[in-house]
């Protein structure tokens, strides 16, 4: 916890106040994959995400429950989505996950009937990533990614205490990180998360993602995150320290500190060097940030001194160097300001010396300055305005700091 900045506490309260009341529902009965209905499940762009804001300033006694209350019925309006895109960023996953921030007492039934969904979604893709994997084929991301695969859903079985899903999530990310050798990849060993999803960067024969959102790093940051409140399973430790090596082989050393490739292809893999010829923005999801705070979290978890420094060193050069901080081009927490500033202020916590915290001071105020001089953002959680209120409020509230294992940086 930090003593508030100039102007922090205020801009969180009239970022929130723009985000007071939830907007009518639509008129029509449009229920097409297009219609912005959809966005009320939706811990992204939607309700649920902004009731997570609501219910956090609702427990520091900033505000009563109401708020949280009708962004919560905005987000229950239409059924939900519990197959198909859902996930920990959407359908009945992100409600749940922000119903868990409500007061115990408060939407009992709604509770279990979530809960219950969200578990037998979990069982059938754990089910069948579990026949993908005997046919030893390529997964796609979202089978295993944060924002709608097994990873969030194992970030919302943590932050909902069933440690009983919380630990097949993570025997199934031990099996994903083994090497797979794949016929059409020359012989070649690619890990286990290696994926054909289209993407410009993969070229031909797939590639692996680094990143936290959609990459390993989200994988590895549960895995570290399990393992420090004693949750484990067998290959747990050697999984992480699979992960760890990986990343280390592909760290490059710049002018202004390490960073890693966004994603990696199969003629890089090839040649062991990157096509990416320098780091790209110093985002949450897919820069330096999420990727040295999921290894500073798998040295914590596994006391490997040495890589928490290095992990920490990265963080510290790379929020401090004006370059890459320069290349932010928006304020959410997704890939931008907002998400750096978490990152590191969850960092800074766990790190060894005081070289991050005593970065947050300017990090916050370039989110303060850049909030009263730009043009209002989208009021989502993950990409908006509800999620730039949401950290600086959090920052002077230790206790509202549960909210970012939707991002598994705490």
């Amino acid at each position: 916890m930090l003593v508030a900045r100039p102007g922090q506490l205020a801009t969180a309260t009239r970022l929130t106040d723009t985000v007071a009341e939830p907007p009518p529902p639509p008129a029509d009965d449009d229920r097409s994959a297009t219609s912005p209905r959809w966005l009320g499940q939706s811990l992204s762009k939607g309700a649920a995400g902004i009731a997570v804001l609501h219910a956090a300033r609702a427990r520091a006694g900033l505000a009563d429950w109401t708020p949280a209350h009708n962004w919560l019925a905005a987000a229950t309006r239409d059924d939900l989505t519990a197959a198909g895109g859902a996930g920990l960023w959407f359908g009945a996953p992100a409600v749940a996950f922000a119903l868990t921030f409500a007061p115990a007492e408060l939407y009992p039934s709604t509770r279990a009937a979530l809960d219950a969904a969200v578990t037998a979604l979990t069982r059938t893709r754990l089910a069948a990533a579990t026949v993908r994997m005997d046919a030893r084929t390529r997964p796609t991301s979202a089978e295993y990614d944060l924002v709608r695969g097994l990873t969030g859903l194992g970030a919302y079985a943590l932050n909902h205490g069933r440690h009983d899903l919380v630990r097949d999530v993570l025997t199934y990310l031990v099996r994903l990180t083994e090497p797979v050798n794949v016929a059409d990849a020359a012989g070649l060993d690619v890990p286990g998360w290696w994926t054909n999803d289209p993407h410009a960067a993969s070229n031909q024969g797939g590639y692996a993602s680094l990143g936290m959102a959609h990459g390993i790093g989200g994988p590895l940051a549960l895995l570290a995150l399990a393992l420090r409140q004693g949750i484990m399973v067998d290959g747990h430790a050697a999984a992480i320290q699979r992960i760890c090596q990986w990343l280390g082989s592909w760290r490059q050393d710049g002018s202004h500190g390490p960073w890693w490739p966004e994603r990696v292809c199969l003629s890089e893999h090839r040649t062991r060097r990157p096509a990416q010829s320098g780091p790209a923005r110093p985002s949450w999801c897919y820069g330096t940030p999420g990727l040295a705070r999921a290894q500073q979290l798998a040295a914590l978890a596994t006391g490997d001194g040495a890589r928490q420094d290095l992990a920490e060193d990265a963080l510290a050069r790379c929020v401090s160097d004006p370059v890459q901080l320069g290349r932010l081009a928006g304020l959410g927490l997704c890939h931008g300001w907002s998400g750096t500033l978490a990152t590191a202020w969850c960092a800074a916590a766990d790190a060894d010396s005081s070289r991050l915290a005593d970065l947050l001071p300017q990090l916050t105020d370039a989110v303060i300055r850049i909030a009263a001089s730009t043009r209002p953002a989208p009021p989502g959680l993950i990409d908006g305005r509800a999620g730039v209120a949401l950290i600086l409020h959090s920052l002077t509230h230790a206790d509202s700091t549960r909210w970012m294992r939707c991002l598994l940086i705490s």
